[in-house]
């Protein structure tokens, strides 16, 4: 695959996927233009390369999965209903990601996803893919019996860092040329997790689960480590949302106890443990990365601390009271329907996607996102700032 042309799908997309991971945002804000100024005048980025899932995707998931019903719903309305022209992207909300909005802030064009663009990726990449895992395929089995299939999806961080690499030589092509040209660049490495454990929740046990989550951590600060190799010089790895509230984990759990929930918010509390403690164990690995590479900028953002201020208290935010219910979906608890899915015709939307928080089941309106992108950029900003005046 080159930096430009019609790119083809490995037979090994062609499989069924499993798990529906992809979110959404909606930033216009004058305090992120105005922390764009400040970058602008510090030197502004050239260029934007991102790795993880659907919370990052910009449109590679229509390319590898349009096959398949599920995943080509993102393509039809009400998706991308408050984008550009009010039409799907292959992103999985109605409007744009965090990540489109810290493009904007700081004065870059949206990233183009690496599988469709046929342009130039001069200004930026973006290899992230709904559904994809931060594990290589080969850690997930369907089954315990000898010779089961292995999860039929590979499109991993590791396959996305193969991705990058082959972009390489296009566009730069010595060790110095490429080292200042990515110093240039900002990097997104993650979300990654979501996928990894929403698969594993009700096939493997919680005490299983907790068991890999160092491993998914090794492979993300790894996954680091790599994109630093190649020159990167500021690094946005962001943590995890807390699971636990997310609609179709719910539901996948609706037999729970009632002491297996937080009374306060109604979410699950044994997967949000998880997530924290996956959020701890990555914070952990960025401190590691920043003592052992300290001319580079390596920012920690945040997603489990603002949706759970928003599930807590959402009419601070314009949301409404019942926080956990999706805009975007079909009949039964939560509107979360695994047989209507949004983009079905028997899919209904509410009246007013800004006054939710959930758009489709785990992933998030842009409204939510106007929140969590402020912040975002603010750190990056911070974070750059910071570095050129040390």
């Amino acid at each position: 695959m080159g930096g430009g042309g019609r790119r083809l799908v490995p037979a090994a997309f062609v499989a069924a996927a499993l798990v529906l991971v992809v979110a959404a945002v909606f930033v216009s804000s004058a305090e992120a233009e105005t922390a764009a100024a400040s970058l602008r005048g510090g030197g502004p980025f050239d260029s934007i390369f991102a790795f993880g899932d659907s919370f990052t995707d910009t449109g590679n998931n229509p390319v590898v999965f349009g096959w398949y019903d599920i995943f080509d719903v993102v393509m039809r309305p009400p998706y991308g209903m408050t984008f550009f022209g009010g039409l799907p992207t292959g992103r999985n909300c109605n409007g744009r990601l965090v990540i489109d909005f810290i493009a904007q802030g700081l004065g870059l064009p949206l990233v183009p996803p690496y599988l469709s663009h046929k342009g130039s990726f001069r200004q930026g990449a973006n290899f992230a893919v709904g559904s994809a895992t931060g594990l290589n395929s080969s850690f997930f089995h369907i089954g315990d019996a000898p010779g089961a299939n292995p999860f039929p999806l590979n499109i991993s961080l590791e396959v996305q860092l193969g991705w990058f690499e082959e972009l390489k030589p296009s566009l730069c092509k010595t060790d110095q040329e490429c080292k200042d040209f990515f110093g240039r660049s900002l990097f997104f490495v993650g979300e990654f997790g979501i996928n990894d454990y929403q698969y594993s929740f009700g096939k493997k046990s919680m005490q299983e689960i907790r068991a890999f989550v160092p491993d998914l951590i090794q492979t993300i600060s790894m996954g680091a480590e790599r994109v630093i190799k190649h020159g990167a010089k500021t690094l946005v790895i962001p943590g995890m949302i807390p699971s636990g509230c997310a609609p179709p984990v719910l539901v996948t759990f609706a037999d729970s106890d009632a002491s297996e929930y937080d009374a306060a918010t109604g979410c699950l509390k044994e997967p949000n443990e998880i997530v924290t403690l996956h959020n701890s164990l990555l914070r952990d690995a960025v401190e590691k990365l920043r003592a052992k590479h300290p001319d580079v900028s390596i920012i920690h953002t945040d997603l489990f601390n603002h949706v759970m201020e928003m599930v807590q208290s959402p009419e601070k935010f314009g949301f409404k009271r019942d926080a956990l219910t999706i805009c975007c979906g079909g009949p039964g608890r939560y509107h979360y329907n695994l047989s209507v899915v949004c983009g079905d015709e028997a899919a209904t939307t509410c009246e007013d996607p800004s006054t939710r928080l959930f758009w489709d089941g785990v992933h998030l309106t842009e409204a939510a996102y106007h929140y969590i992108a402020e912040d975002w950029l603010n750190t990056i900003v911070g974070s750059v700032s910071a570095r050129a005046s040390s």
